[in-house]
Parts: structure tokens; C-alpha cells; sequence
């Protein structure tokens, strides 16, 4: 059954595909070679089966691998053969019914199952800054640690900050934006997150730094704050909302942020039409987590009465971004070892890889929303996004 489903859909690229029996088979007549070597039988029936689940499933429990050959080529020959454009299952409108239930104590425990995940692990592939959102590269020579500092500087102009500014993060992270802002603008930030390991990192930098005085960090949903901000900044948080309360968010965004207040949303987001979660990812990464499309995205915006004052995509950084992550990730699979099991190891890889991969050749990109609540507050022109400040 899975010979026949190969010979007849890879159209683009050549396989090369290894059976536990010594066979081999080939597919394809020209284009990028890939490998596939698979271990048990069984890990490849229950990819025909369910592709979504399972690819990511079997390669975690050791049933198929490349060898020493890039597991990135093997994905995007796969993505780019076996596209999921209009496959809709059955029970589609249930797993949207449970991935939109958003409770506060139920986000905690969500974003706790990823980010809770030991400092160490991500101290092994984020940049020296611990930027865990996308890069912006000028080119794709930059480095990752000088994308990140892009990317910083950038959303810093959107935000047209002047010194003593209240700055609130929501999704801060480890404190990394809230840091730059802090030490580049003179603002005062307050971070909040609903990661403890996440607060205990970045209360703990914020010592370090000397910045304590001008970064400050909490355990708090969204929903759980309720000051006044001149700007507001969110990066890599939109993702964990649901889409059902992309309109309560927004608003909960208009009523913090003063009247002549500018907020910059940044998320990872869909180019197509809605689409649910994949469900290896829903499972083992980021739980009930949910890419917003564009035109869900504004729908929340437009129902909260903030005005849209700026978009940009941003294509492919993130792939980009990833790339380097494995690249480092995997650098030190000897250390991860010594304390993690294989299972973790792959799953991260795994992850890792297939999201560089739907950022180069499938649905998705970066989103950035630059909001208001009246007109005069942000600059006519994008001019002042280029000049040359920190």
C-alpha cells in the first residue's frame, strides 16, 4: 500500500527508501535526493495511515531515521509531495471546540508543558541573548545572535519609545526584549509570563544587569492585569490565545493601553485559511496552541477598536531562525543525552525540523501588528522604521 502511495505522489525531488528486509526503493526522476531509512515496518503503515500524527510519532519512538543524511530534506520532499490542502477529518470541529477552550488555569498549565522545559536545554540552541521567537535577518548571512538584535531594534522603533515610558510584555520569555528595551530606551517594563521557570530566569538576569530597577517580572495571565500602559508589546504569545478569544485579547490589549498609547503584536501566523493544529504538535509542544490566520487575526482586531496602523509579514526568517536552532540543537545531542532520554532528543529535533519546514514550504509566517486608538500617534510614513537608532 505505502509503495504505491510513493510511486504515485512524488512528483517532485527523488526518494531513496530503505526497508528494514535490505530492499530499497526509489522514487522520483529528478530534483533533491532524500533519504529514508525505516526501522520497523510498522512505523511506515502507521504514517499511511495518519501522516499528521504518526511522522512525528514513529521518528520520536526510533521506527524510521535518514541516517547521516538531513532529516530537512527528507521533510520538505514529503511536504512538498503530500500537501494536507483540503483534507478535512471527520472530527475536525471537535478538536476546534477543545483547542479554543481557553481557561486562565488552563493556559498556565499549557504554556508550563513547553517553556517550563530546564533553562539548560535552550541555553544549548537560542542565541547568547535567549530570543525564543523569530530573527529578523537583514540577510541571510547575519548571524543569529545579530538577527535577533535586528529584530529587537526593529519592534523598539514600531514602538516610537521615549525614555521613562511604562512598557508592559506580555509573553516575556526570559526577559530578553524587556532587557533591550530597558537598557536601549530608558522605559520601564513590566514582563509577564505564566512560565516559573521563565520568571525565575529573567527576575534573575534583571540582577544581574542592573536592571531591576527598570525590568520588572510576574506570574500573570493577560486576563489577571489590569494597569495602564503607554506601549505594549507582545512577541510569540498570540499563538496560545485560541482564536475564540483573539477579540477578548485585543480588547483586553485597547483597555491597558492609554489613549495615545502604540502596541506591537507579534505572532506566528497562518498565509492561508484557518486551519487546525497539527496534532503531533498539539500533543508534544505546544498544548491547545493555535496559529491565527490573517483574517482571524483581524477580525479580533477590529472587534477590540484599536486601529491596525501597520502590518508586515515576514517570510522567510522564521525558517531561518529554525534552521540555526537545529543547527545548534543538535551540535550538542551528547550533552542532551546525559540527562534527557533519546525520545527527547528526537522529539525536539523533530520539532525543530518540521517547523523550518512549513515556514519554507508550506502555510506559515510572521505577522506584526503595529495598533493605536487614534490617529497622530504613529508617523504617516514607515520612514522613521529605517533611520539609525539602537
Amino acid at each position: 500500500m505505502y509503495l504505491k502511495l510513493l510511486k504515485n505522489n512524488i512528483q517532485e525531488g527523488i526518494l531513496h527508501l530503505y526497508l528494514p528486509d535490505g530492499s530499497s526503493h526509489h522514487f522520483g526522476k529528478s530534483g533533491q535526493e532524500a533519504h529514508w531509512y525505516i526501522r520497523d515496518e510498522q512505523a511506515i503503515k502507521r504514517i499511511a495511515r495518519d501522516w499528521e500524527f504518526e511522522l512525528g510519532q514513529t521518528y520520536m519512538e526510533g521506527g524510521w531515521d535518514t541516517g547521516d543524511q538531513d532529516l530537512r530534506a527528507l521533510l520538505g520532499l514529503l511536504r512538498t509531495n503530500f500537501s494536507p490542502k483540503g483534507v478535512k477529518k471527520w472530527y475536525s470541529p471537535l478538536i476546534r471546540m477543545y483547542q479554543q477552550y481557553n481557561k486562565v488555569t488552563r493556559n498556565y498549565r499549557n504554556i508550563a508543558h513547553h517553556y517550563d522545559t530546564e533553562e539548560s536545554v535552550f541555553l544549548m540552541f537560542l542565541d547568547q541573548g535567549m530570543y525564543y521567537s523569530c530573527a529578523y535577518f537583514k540577510n541571510e548571512n547575519d548571524t543569529l545572535e545579530q538577527a535577533q538584535q535586528n529584530k529587537a531594534s526593529l519592534i523598539a522603533r514600531k514602538l516610537l519609545l521615549k525614555p521613562g515610558m511604562k512598557v508592559l510584555d506580555i509573553g516575556c520569555g526570559w526577559g530578553s526584549l524587556a532587557f533591550h528595551l530597558a537598557k536601549h530606551h530608558g522605559v520601564q517594563v513590566t514582563g509577564i509570563t505564566l512560565s516559573n521557570e521563565q520568571l525565575r530566569v529573567a527576575q534573575d538576569e534583571a540582577k544581574k544587569r542592573n536592571l531591576d530597577d527598570l525590568a520588572t517580572f510576574k506570574l500573570a495571565d493577560y486576563r489577571e492585569h489590569h494597569e495602564h500602559y503607554e506601549r505594549i508589546v507582545s512577541v510569540g504569545m498570540l499563538e496560545h490565545v485560541g482564536i475564540r478569544d483573539l477579540p477578548n485579547y485585543f480588547g483586553h490589549v485597547h483597555d491597558m493601553l492609554t489613549d495615545d498609547g502604540v502596541a506591537l503584536i507579534h505572532t506566528i501566523g497562518n498565509k492561508t485559511v484557518p486551519l487546525e493544529t497539527n496534532p503531533w504538535i498539539d500533543r508534544y509542544i505546544f498544548p491547545d496552541g493555535r496559529i491565527p490566520s490573517l483574517s482571524e487575526t483581524s477580525i479580533g482586531i477590529e472587534k477590540s477598536r484599536l486601529m491596525l496602523t501597520d502590518l508586515e509579514i515576514w517570510r522567510m526568517h522564521y525558517a531561518w531562525t529554525l534552521r540555526a536552532w537545529l543547527t545548534r540543537f543538535t551540535a550538542h545531542r551528547e550533552e542532551i543525552l546525559a540527562t534527557k532520554d533519546e525520545a527527547f532528543f528526537r522529539m525536539w529535533t523533530f520539532y525543530l525540523a518540521i517547523c523550518d519546514i512549513s515556514f519554507e514550504f508550506a502555510n506559515l509566517v510572521v505577522f506584526q501588528c503595529q495598533l493605536a486608538k487614534k490617529h497622530g500617534v504613529v508617523p504617516l510614513t514607515r520612514d522613521y522604521l529605517y533611520s539609525h537608532q539602537p
